[in-house]
């Protein structure tokens, strides 16, 4: 029996150079949403994703705006008041592109090798866009369900303005089925399907020993350096073994799959000899358990080093929670943490940040059902079921605005991608498949 869904594959075939230079297009915006780069790429950005909503013939196309935020993008294809309603979610940020000379490329000049394209944004997640694009114009024409296209500007930075986004925009983007393109499959040809997210909480540490800068001869001995009180409130986080020391973190479980640890040694690019911190299954430390890492210290660098006992020391920390946990119940933990760790008498000012709620995806509704047909005849072969350790706080925020909406978190590149790191990329492939997958999903969600 042929695949009733053949026309749809020879579309998806046959627009796929268009995919591909929308796609480039996109990555040669230097879209970085967070503070200190130049906000004017971010809007070109959204502007530029405008126009191509606009040659994939959807209608009233608009940005949306809010004080103080990055602008989003929404278009919709209205067929019929009495058909479905899908919401298509990309982001059009990105993040920085970090140390220049790790890219084999410049990160925004996209560039085509071995079958997947390189620069920021190329996987994550200027290729949801372009996915979206594509498998509405697979259709050739209206597609056969009402379609919102909705594509943030913030994503990046936890989506900061999202609630002012859902209070000004809710009834605008109000969906029956919410399709998230800004995942990961499972490996390059398996597609997968992400059904929990850990959350997030940050923070800002800055410890202060001196008033001002002193001589490291005169008074070392008898003061600490601010640095030396900062190192033993970090190595406080963590047991031995790598485990947070955190008390109150929920740690969970997650299917093991078939990973290894020598695929995700090679995924992470794992320098030899390097031990794996923490215990439990390799899922069950990156999908369902807590993970605190540094990510920057303010400290003299060595080019400025004198002989002095340096006064004041910051630190950024990331905190990512397990499903099952409460940010606000995770913040006040690490807080608790940190101010019961401040060796000698040193002063510490703890910045509270940006928080993002873990969730555990609902997979029993049509939506899923229709997505996960789709995605097993546009590859070949069922997605799995997996988690990510990231947080996408627009997930939680769609799931309580819209509780009757179903939600399917999709694929766009997979773990060898590097998304946030040096050489991002995108495999075809796999981007192709993807276009299809959705492509066939908005055809089953039509039908009764």
């Amino acid at each position: 029996m042929p695949n009733s869904h053949d026309d749809l594959r020879s579309a998806v075939a046959a627009d796929f150079a268009r995919l591909l230079d929308e796609l480039a297009t996109l990555v040669r915006i230097p879209s970085v949403s967070a503070d200190g780069f130049d906000p004017a790429e971010v809007r070109r950005s959204a502007d530029a994703t405008a126009a191509l909503f606009g040659a994939s013939g959807l209608d009233d196309i608009r940005l949306l705006e809010v004080q103080g935020a990055h602008p989003a993008v929404l278009g919709e294809f209205r067929v019929d008041p009495e058909a479905p309603t899908v919401l298509l979610y990309a982001h059009h940020d990105v993040q920085p592109a970090g140390d220049l000379s790790q890219w084999t490329n410049p990160p925004f000049e996209p560039e085509e090798r071995d079958g997947r394209l390189y620069g920021r944004g190329a996987s994550d997640d200027k290729a949801g866009i372009a996915i979206h694009l594509a498998a509405l114009r697979a259709h050739g024409g209206p597609p056969p369900v009402n379609v919102k296209v909705f594509a943030e500007g913030e994503e990046e930075i936890g989506s900061v303005h999202l609630p002012q986004f859902l209070d000004a925009y809710g009834d605008a983007l109000r969906a029956d089925a919410i399709v998230i393109t800004d995942a990961a499959n499972w490996r390059v040809g398996q597609p997968a399907f992400t059904t929990t997210l850990r959350g997030l909480v940050d923070m800002d540490l800055e410890v202060r020993t001196l008033e001002t800068g002193v001589h490291s001869g005169i008074f070392g001995g008898a003061f600490p350096d601010a640095i030396m009180v900062l190192s033993r409130i970090i190595a406080s986080l963590h047991h031995d073994d790598g485990r947070p020391a955190v008390e109150g973190l929920v740690t969970g479980e997650a299917d093991p799959l078939d990973l290894t640890e020598a695929e995700l040694r090679s995924q992470a690019g794992a320098i030899d000899g390097l031990h794996l911190i923490g215990s439990g299954t390799l899922t069950s430390r990156t999908w369902a358990g807590p993970a605190i890492s540094v990510l920057a210290i303010d400290a003299p660098p060595m080019s400025e080093a004198i002989n002095q006992i340096v006064p004041v020391a910051r630190a950024k920390l990331s905190v990512r929670i397990a499903p099952g946990d409460d940010p606000a119940r995770a913040m006040a933990a690490v807080r608790k943490h940190i101010e019961a760790h401040v060796p000698w008498g040193a002063r510490l000012t703890l910045t509270e940040g940006a928080s993002a709620a873990p969730f555990a995806l609902e997979t029993s509704g049509r939506g899923y059902a229709a997505a996960r047909t789709a995605f097993e005849e546009a590859w070949g072969k069922p997605p799995v079921e997996i988690g990510i350790g990231g947080s996408i706080p627009f997930v939680a925020a769609f799931a309580e605005a819209f509780p009757a909406a179903d939600i399917m978190l999709t694929a766009v590149g997979d773990p060898t991608s590097r998304i946030h790191g040096p050489d991002e990329s995108q495999d075809l492939g796999d981007l192709q498949k993807a276009a299809l997958a959705e492509a066939i999903t908005l055809r089953l969600l039509a039908e009764d």
